[in-house]
């Protein structure tokens, strides 16, 4: 059963990039970004391309980032460009990413068995399991203190500053579109790692891993704005790393539904309440709370 649970654990440090890609996007320039289902599966098929035609997994590293960026980048352009709603041009670069992805890979799946892959080129411990994690680890380890640096720079606060406000930034003479491209394309850059690492850990590509994706990390994303309003947690790095605590969190949640014996053809069923419960709960606390003050005060 302890295997049962580090394996979500592990598979919640791999999707941990994606859940960091939507926090940029949703809570960062508050863009419902739909292009995550498809730069997912696009870092996941770039990665079984690569890897099944001997690439180093080091090299493929950067390379499936910069395909996840130019579908950030494509993304950003159609919403600041042709003046597109963000949902809308998400979704029109999410469904074109599917042909994309398809014609990529050549067929539905592709297998990555008994392949060289970035958790097997290292070994830390010799339980597969606890090399793979710690490989994971480390990466979003440096992935956090990265993103931290960024976004305590100059740029990251023009970034922050855009999404809370975007008519003073343009006063002061900020190119807000440009801000938005660039944070699209480090967001949907993050997703395709873990399209990368998820590929690697579960030892296959499919053109429909993507599929519902966006659910997981938006998840992942409430639990964490839920314990950063509640904690009141206003630096940046320690937001990042409350991040990965909601993966986490929601990860174990899938894990002990699993573990009760319920069919796993419900578990998109239980993924979608349970993102439903995150987000109604507090507002349905709110209602309860002003109700009750309000008949106090009558």
């Amino acid at each position: 059963m302890s295997q049962f649970y580090l394996t979500a654990l592990q598979l919640s440090i791999c999707l941990g990039p994606m859940a960091l890609g939507i926090f940029i996007t949703m809570k960062i320039f508050n863009i419902p970004d739909i292009t995550t289902d498809g730069s997912y599966t696009l870092g996941a098929v770039v990665t079984a391309v690569l890897l099944t035609n001997h690439w180093s997994p080091l090299v493929v590293f950067p390379v499936c980032m910069l395909s996840g960026a130019i579908a950030g980048v494509c993304t950003g352009l159609i919403h600041t460009k042709l003046k597109i709603d963000a949902l809308l041009a998400g979704i029109l670069v999410m469904t074109g990413l599917y042909s994309v992805n398809l014609i990529i890979l050549g067929r539905s799946n592709v297998p990555l068995i008994n392949m060289h892959t970035l958790f097997s080129g290292f070994s830390f411990f010799h339980t597969e399991l606890y090399n793979e994690l710690s490989v994971a680890l480390v990466i979003i380890i440096i992935l956090i203190f990265l993103l931290r640096y960024l976004l305590l720079t100059d740029f990251g606060i023009a970034m922050r500053a855009t999404g809370n406000n975007p008519v003073m930034t343009k006063s002061m003479g900020i190119n807000n579109d440009a801000i938005k491209i660039i944070g699209l394309a480090i967001a949907n850059a993050l997703t395709a790692l873990s399209g990368f690492l998820v590929a690697q850990y579960q030892s296959f590509a499919d053109i429909n891993m993507g599929i519902g994706i966006v659910i997981t990390g938006l998840g992942a994303v409430l639990i964490a704005d839920a314990l950063i309003i509640w904690m009141n947690i206003t630096r940046i790095g320690l937001q990042l790393l409350l991040v990965l605590a909601g993966s986490l969190i929601f990860q174990l949640v899938l894990a002990f539904t699993l573990a009760m014996g319920i069919d796993p053809n419900f578990l998109k069923l239980v993924t979608a309440v349970f993102v439903l419960l995150i987000v109604a709960l507090p507002r349905m606390s709110q209602q309860l709370r002003g109700s009750i003050s309000n008949n106090g005060k009558t």
